[in-house]
């Protein structure tokens, strides 16, 4: 039977015309006829319900209920007296009952008392599935080095409520750093928010972040809080915060130094508690030397930095992340599920990934969809994932003169490049030994554009 209920009364009569009602349900029964019983049954049977009767020899019906809870605390008690008080029933509910009868008992009652607590029960499984499913989608999958570290560092951080700023080129899993950084913080049942500031128009991120009331601007048709306030006891993670506007900067910084936000078009502020993460993929110090981002909110942000490795760095990952991507992808997409041979992995780890892990996911899911065989193989990797081709190598021999193939061959290794670094061109000058100005020239020239 799928429904267990442990029945504890020390009159014989309770018991057996409790068992009668809860059996014609379609119930597993047990019974026991003192507390000290109840103790030994219950681990062994773990039952879904327990009804426990108050008033017993020996130890008595709340004692049980403390010990019950201390082993179990998830345990869903149900109290039963024919000489109940209310300070009784406070009692026992401040112990930790799920509700309290008095005899005569009704049938009515406990059966309506039992199908609320299996669908309570059934509603907190599904929920610990579903944390179980976010956990799994966000979790950071490596052993190298890099990854131990970056682990190390997040078990340190998270604990505290110092604000973290993490640095990393695009797709490289920041957002699953600051998710992790979250989940095992005390903060962990509150709100995690997210604010891509490069995704959202300069004129709206005011709005975006710190809410409006009604008839502030054009389009305000009603009070809306900011992400300040959605994440008020949570964490407010601020995702590319190098592309934020100025004056949002300002409102930004204030908010960190006082705690409290202001909506535009109100006259009061609002206290909010919450924890910062920022990240991004630009040298917020190089910013602050080109005056678009202030220094002073720099400092506040960057309390405890990490840096999230490129997925170059950590190649020796890439056969567990792929392993994962091809779970998530049958589990979650419906895609079929096909083994990636030997040969295959190999071409995958020895790719450049510029476009880091969520490049290389993107790769396998168009691999899995499109791969014609029972396998993936080495020569699908070839034909999908943006490796050079005998066409486009072949296109660069047929140039006609010297000056056209280094112009080509300039092209293509900037356009790489530029990718490879998340079109962080200062990134990028200074990994090719270019001043700035310049690779600002040649993307000009050669009408480079980010995908």
């Amino acid at each position: 039977m799928g429904r267990r209920v442990l029945v504890v009364d020390d009159e014989k009569g309770v018991r057996d015309a409790m068992r009668q009602v809860l059996e014609y349900e379609g119930i597993e029964v047990r019974t026991a006829e003192s507390g000290d019983e109840a103790l030994i049954v219950y681990p062994e049977f773990h039952p879904h319900l327990v009804f426990l009767d108050v008033k017993m020899a020996g130890l008595d019906g709340l004692e049980t209920l403390a010990q019950i809870r201390e082993k179990d605390p998830a345990a869903q008690v149900v109290m039963i007296s024919g000489h109940g008080t209310i300070q009784t029933a406070v009692e026992a509910t401040q112990l930790g009952a799920y509700d309290f009868l008095e005899k005569p008992l009704d049938t009515d009652r406990i059966l309506l008392t039992l199908r609320h607590v299996l669908e309570r029960a059934e509603l907190e499984s599904e929920n610990v599935r579903l944390r179980a499913t976010v956990v799994d989608r966000y979790e950071i999958v490596g052993e190298s080095p890099a990854i131990r570290e970056l682990l190390d560092v997040i078990d340190r951080v998270a604990p505290t409520g110092a604000r973290v700023l993490i640095a990393g080129p695009n797709g490289s899993g920041k957002e699953l750093v600051a998710r992790a950084i979250h989940r095992r913080s005390p903060r962990a049942d509150a709100p995690f928010v997210e604010v891509n500031c490069a995704a959202i128009p300069s004129e709206l991120i005011e709005s975006e972040l710190f809410g409006h009331m009604k008839g502030s601007f054009t389009g305000a048709f009603a009070d809306r809080p900011g992400k300040f306030e959605q994440a008020d006891g949570g964490t407010l993670f601020l995702d590319e915060v190098g592309d934020m506007s100025a004056a949002a900067q300002a409102k930004v910084l204030r908010a960190l130094e006082e705690g409290m936000v202001t909506r535009i078009g109100a006259t009061k502020s609002i206290s909010v508690n919450v924890r910062v993460i920022a990240a991004t993929n630009k040298s917020l110090q190089e910013e602050i030397a080109a005056g678009n981002f202030r220094e002073d909110l720099y400092y506040r942000l960057n309390v405890v930095p990490i840096e999230v490795p490129p997925l170059r760095s950590r190649r020796g990952d890439i056969p567990l992340l792929v392993q994962k991507f091809v779970a998530d992808l049958t589990r979650d997409s419906g895609v079929k599920p096909k083994p990636v041979d030997a040969d295959a992995l190999d071409a995958i780890v020895h790719r450049d990934w510029p476009g880091n892990v969520r490049e290389l996911r993107n790769a396998v899911e168009r691999l899995l969809i499109l791969s014609t065989g029972e396998t993936v193989q080495a020569t699908d990797v070839g034909r999908l994932s943006g490796l050079p081709s005998d066409g486009a190598l072949s296109e660069l021999v047929n140039c006609e003169t010297f000056e056209e193939f280094k112009q080509q061959a300039e092209r293509a290794f900037l356009e790489a490049k530029l990718n490879e670094s998340g079109w962080n061109v200062s990134e990028t000058a200074r990994k090719v030994n270019m001043p700035r100005s310049n690779l600002y020239k040649k993307i000009e020239k050669y009408g480079l554009q980010r995908e």
